[in-house]
């Protein structure tokens, strides 16, 4: 088996009926918030999961799952306190948020 590929990692993220996407819009809308994903941020969270597998450990397509908890980490605290909002997350909100960890390796590999 070979290591997924960046338009893999963009398929898990958005073809699953259960996509992990899906998954994290559906669970900050438990709080009120509404969150969707632009195509552009699907493809740099893609982007961000492949370069990270590839510097440190290539853990497969479970790095998604810590790439998308670090970047919704804060929001996910201030859920509750931003009833009613909406929020659009594309590249710009990805790289304010995750740019710094994926930039430093010794960063990510203790955070993501």
């Amino acid at each position: 088996l070979g290591a997924l590929s960046k338009g893999d990692f963009v398929r898990i993220l958005t073809e699953p009926k259960a996509a992990l996407a899906k998954q994290y819009e559906a669970l900050l809308a438990t709080e009120g918030v509404k969150v969707s994903f632009t195509a552009d941020a699907i493809e740099r969270l893609a982007e961000i999961a492949f370069q990270v597998n590839e510097r440190q450990e290539n853990i497969g397509a479970r790095r998604l799952h810590t790439v998308l908890e670090r970047l919704l980490d804060s929001l996910s605290y201030e859920a509750p306190d931003r009833d009613g909002e909406s929020l659009a997350i594309d590249s710009a909100y990805v790289d304010k948020h995750l740019g710094e960890l994926v930039q430093d390796p010794d960063l990510s590999r203790y955070i993501l």
